[in-house]
């Protein structure tokens, strides 16, 4: 399949887990993609995989903070004026931290939050005008099963997938006019970087509420390229009349 040839396609969080998988199955499939993260060494591996399956010519990496307005604006802004446009946006970069609620600080939460939901209102904020130049943008979010379902110990974890879910449904509407579609997959159950190690507190947790958060189907949790696959879908044209909601792939762990 080619169905991202010719296409422009911006993906943040492209250093590792489902980010850097997205990136491998967009340039197969013939995408010009940019590859932006805060982890120079991620992206590094990003780009020698791009390398090894022959399709680096169309990859360009750079190094962002997606909490830091200036950062967005001068990274995220120089990538779409070399790309010459941009017709695909997928917002994957964030981060996972836990704890208990009533011991969470407000720099611990301002954290969560600046990455996960003010990270992805700037790059898409930024990227806003280019993706309604080209008369079809996509934006794909990052939302999460936390955003509808209990997950202990997450509190501004799953605060700040519920806004990225909520901005999504607004810009789907706001800009539907001008051709713009806007998506959140919620991804549960994912083998990554941010999965392996969720840093869940050492004393007082209760190992029967985390019990729950596993699949039914499978043999656990499922690798990043299987989420991949499914946001190729909904960026490509064969996603067309879907807009304004979200995907849950999480192997029936929310069943």
């Amino acid at each position: 399949m080619n169905r991202f040839e010719g296409r422009k396609v911006l993906v943040t969080g492209a250093g590792s887990g489902i980010g850097q998988a997205t990136v491998a199955r967009i340039l197969e499939e013939g995408g010009i993609v940019a590859a932006a993260d805060v982890n120079e060494a991620g992206l590094e591996v990003t780009k020698a995989r791009a390398e090894e399956a022959g399709t680096a010519g169309r990859l360009s990496v750079t190094t962002v903070d997606i909490s830091s307005e200036d950062s967005v604006r001068e990274s995220i802004g120089g990538v779409i004026d070399n790309l010459g446009g941009l017709q695909v946006l997928i917002n994957a970069a964030g981060i996972l931290r836990s704890s208990h609620t009533a011991d969470t600080t407000l720099d611990f939460w301002n954290t969560v939050i600046g990455v996960n939901l003010t990270g992805t209102f700037l790059v898409t904020r930024q990227a806003l005008p280019a993706l309604l130049d080209s008369g079809k943008g996509v934006v794909v979010n990052f939302s999460s099963t936390s955003a509808h379902f209990a997950h202990p110990y997450m509190a501004a974890y799953a605060a700040s997938k519920g806004g990225i879910r909520s901005f999504t449904h607004a810009i789907a509407l706001e800009y539907a006019k001008q051709g713009l579609r806007a998506v959140a997959v919620e991804p549960g159950s994912i083998a990554s970087g941010m999965t392996s190690n969720p840093g869940f507190p050492t004393e007082g947790v209760d190992p029967s509420l985390i019990g729950k958060l596993y699949p039914w189907i499978g043999d656990g949790f499922a690798p990043p390229e299987d989420v991949a696959g499914v946001i190729a879908m909904l960026a490509s044209d064969d996603g067309k009349f879907v807009t304004g909601t979200e995907i849950r792939i999480d192997g029936g762990t929310h069943m």
